[in-house]
């Protein structure tokens, strides 16, 4: 297959281009810095830094994964255009480009996040579920509009609802230095729902989706058993015999991120509804299994 990928140099996007190469694809990298894509994947993936660079080329699948991180930074006017720019007008373009092509990708899997419900106390959401408004909530409804027009092309499109992925590097690697620390804990009252999912598992079922015609819509990325964050705490504790008795303030992580803390001390109880009502079997159903999987040799 030919695959063209955006984010192939985030932590999801990594994981997936090594394991379309060892199926001998041939993936061509969207990306600001070609030299970073060379030695990441050993030039083995074609690093372009523009679509026209494309243009003509036959595109089997297109997986778009690109986007500013979320979280590394306080939410500033400024910083949430430049989030939602790196995401919807990205995405714009890719159908544009799309549009322009004789021989279209059969399909267009494109990211989307579990911040598109908004902020829920305790309410299970699906992919039907009832939205809240917000950032979270705009920023992925119009990402997810943007890549569904692929399908006035005639293209196929999914789009991944994901939630907190673990694995070895990720949003796990910011987690666990203070909890080796013994400095670990949950974020304020820890009663706010966290809805994960093992690389293993995201990478599985976006091959899934992509390889498997009959899939489209949305789909929640998420492991079935979502945790609330003092129990995450106390399993990410345990699997590193280590404390988890310091709890973070949810007053400071509001002052450290400002409107971004919102993603960590109110969160989504989610359930991959329309994953599991394909028949997938998740590799790390439980919490538990996921973190000592990556954390214990």
């Amino acid at each position: 297959m030919n695959i063209l990928m955006t984010g192939g140099t985030g932590f999801i996007g990594q994981h997936l281009i090594r394991r379309r190469l060892a199926l001998g694809d041939k993936v061509y990298c969207l990306t600001r810095n070609v030299e970073r894509v060379n030695a990441l994947f050993q030039n083995k993936v074609e690093g372009v830094r523009a679509l026209s660079e494309l243009e003509g080329q036959r595109m089997d699948a297109v997986i778009n994964l690109a986007g500013e991180p979320i979280l590394d930074k306080r939410w500033s006017d400024d910083r949430k255009q430049l989030i939602y720019q790196s995401r919807v007008g990205l995405t714009t373009d890719l159908v544009e480009w799309i549009g322009r092509q004789a021989s279209k990708p059969r399909v267009l899997i494109s990211g989307s996040a579990i911040g598109y419900y908004g902020s829920h106390s305790a309410e299970t959401l699906e992919e039907d579920s009832t939205c809240h408004t917000g950032f979270t909530h705009t920023l992925c409804a119009d990402w997810e509009r943007a890549a569904l027009n692929a399908t006035d092309l005639g293209v196929r499109v999914c789009v991944l609802r994901t939630g907190i992925v673990l694995g070895e590097g990720g949003a796990l690697a910011k987690m666990v230095l203070p909890f080796k620390l013994g400095l670990g804990g949950p974020i304020g009252d820890g009663q706010q729902w966290m809805s994960w999912i093992h690389i293993d598992d995201e990478v599985n079922i976006i091959e899934m989706l992509m390889l498997q015609d009959q899939h489209e819509g949305a789909f929640n990325l998420t492991a079935p058993d979502a945790v609330t964050n003092r129990v995450f705490s106390k399993t990410l504790g345990a699997v590193l015999h280590r404390p988890t008795f310091m709890p973070m303030p949810s007053t400071l992580m509001k002052l450290i991120l400002g409107e971004g803390a919102t993603l960590l001390v109110e969160g989504q109880k989610v359930t991959p509804a329309n994953v599991l009502a394909t028949g997938y079997e998740f590799k790390y159903p439980e919490l538990k299994t996921a973190l000592m999987s990556i954390l214990t040799d």
